[in-house]
């Protein structure tokens, strides 16, 4: 950094700033996440005149003879990396057992370390980073998507006495490849019906969407209940 930047500099350190959040967050906010154009602009924004202010201020001595007090300048950038965490905790939401915004979290963070090298004046380094964060949340993504997980699900059915015996079930749903596994069993409202929950676990992509061929083929011999996504196990330490 040099010791006596120019408003040139500051207003081109600035300008990379405001593209770099401009890119990302068209990017987040096209997709539906909370942080979008405005929030990204922003926190790199805060990051970016904060190191600013530190560079200009580098110049000035750290210490008088007479005085106790030291000026850390490195204290002002640290500062704004711990404040975006306060931000980043709250982009974190908790849904039953799902946990969304994590991604979102990060990109703030990283936003942070962006604004800060810009400015600081490492726009080669700003420019690098802004293009692989781009490159991370789209490319990416799209393999993301395309890597096989495995997945669980809670399925209740009411079975009948003439339906299928609920041993078979196992059998039924195998050549699509699901693993079927017994929970429990309660009486239904109808004396006529018997409701069960399994658990059901598959390993698939993604992008292949919810196990409609699983509710089909279940549905064709049992009365489905109700289907969700099973909750994590917990193991004790």
């Amino acid at each position: 950094m040099p010791l006596s930047p120019t408003w040139r500099d500051v207003f081109l350190r600035l300008l990379l700033t405001v593209i770099a959040g401009v890119v990302i967050g068209l990017d987040r906010g096209a997709r539906g996440h909370a942080a979008g154009l405005r929030t990204t602009i922003l926190v790199a924004l805060a990051a970016s005149v904060a190191m600013i202010q530190a560079n200009m201020l580098l110049a000035i001595g750290g210490k008088q003879h007479d005085s106790f007090g030291v000026m850390d300048l490195m204290r002002l950038p640290l500062g704004i990396l711990t404040g975006i965490g306060f931000i980043g905790g709250g982009a974190i939401l908790r849904r039953g057992e799902l946990v969304t915004g994590v991604t979102t979290a990060a990109t703030l963070w990283l936003m942070t370390v962006i604004g800060l090298c810009f400015g600081g004046g490492q726009l080669g380094l700003g420019s690098t980073a802004t293009l692989l964060t781009l490159l991370t949340l789209r490319a990416v993504k799209w393999i993301d998507v395309r890597i096989p997980r495995e997945q669980r699900v809670v399925l209740a059915i009411a079975a009948a006495p003439d339906s299928l015996p609920v041993k078979e079930l196992v059998a039924l749903i195998a050549p699509l490849g699901y693993e079927a596994r017994f929970r429990r069993l309660a009486g239904g409202e109808d004396r006529n019906h018997a409701k069960l929950w399994f658990e059901i676990g598959w390993k698939r992509a993604e992008i292949t969407g919810p196990p409609l061929d699983l509710m089909k083929l279940v549905n064709e011999h049992y009365l489905v209940a109700s289907l969700e996504i099973a909750p994590e196990e917990r193991h004790q330490p």
